[in-house]
């Protein structure tokens, strides 16, 4: 008996994760299919039960030496304190989705793609230098990692999570 309720249970978990990867990639699509510039699209409702709220906005397209790449900020919105999950999301010129930045703080998310690159406004914690702005270039490709500097050569490195 408790082995049917515990086999029950992993189905139910794993059908759960399934439907929550498709859902994301059908508005990951949406977003890249409307093509549009700095709009902000959101999908679900976050509610403190078990409410998911996805902002999704689409930066636009920053070329590489032999491809090009679709940029899209998200943050995800859940639980009872409404953290926020915030990626940078990169997909290939044929909407392929490659993989993710993961980005600690909403604020942190790049403002736009400038020059053929993603620019990073200057971050908002107090301690930070007001006056640096950071971009990233993709001329050689997807970066694995890239440094934001806060303040006297501190900062955060974020790396590229292919899935």
């Amino acid at each position: 008996m408790s082995l049917k309720l515990y086999v029950s249970f992993i189905l139910s978990f794993i059908g759960l994760n399934i439907y929550g990867q498709i859902d994301s990639n059908v508005s990951y699509q949406k977003v890249l299919s409307e093509n549009s510039i700095d709009s902000i699209y959101v999908f679900g409702q976050w509610n403190k039960i078990d409410g998911i709220e996805t902002h999704l906005k689409y930066l636009g397209i920053i070329c590489g030496k032999n491809e090009n790449f679709k940029i899209v900020i998200s943050s995800r919105l859940w639980g009872l304190s409404k953290r926020a999950t915030n990626k940078i999301l990169v997909f290939s010129e044929k909407n392929k989705y490659l993989g993710n930045y993961y980005i600690t703080m909403k604020y942190d998310l790049p403002e736009k793609i400038e020059n053929n690159q993603i620019v990073f406004l200057p971050s908002k914690e107090d301690n930070c230098d007001k006056d640096l702005i950071t971009c990233i270039s993709f001329d050689k490709g997807i970066p694995e990692q890239f440094f934001i500097e806060c303040k006297d050569g501190k900062g955060d490195i974020y790396l590229f999570n292919k899935e």
